[in-house]
């Protein structure tokens, strides 16, 4: 399983799993639909920032596909 880490890995309309800002003490995981990446270099070791078609903003922790 990727792990989100990686730009490349990710494009709009893929199944992901995000950490919200307000749940990263808790490790709580929002699955959604990439709508655009928000990260603009090639890595990230915290996820790279996406914005998912609900309008949430969080760092992928995991690609379902």
């Amino acid at each position: 399983m990727k792990d989100g880490t990686k730009r490349g890995d990710i494009h709009p309309g893929l199944v992901v799993k995000i950490v919200l800002k307000a749940d990263q003490r808790s490790g709580k995981l929002t699955e959604g639909v990439v709508k655009k990446l928000l990260t603009n270099s090639h890595l990230h070791p915290h996820g790279i920032k996406v914005m998912l078609e609900d309008g949430q903003v969080g760092r992928v922790k995991e690609i379902i596909e």
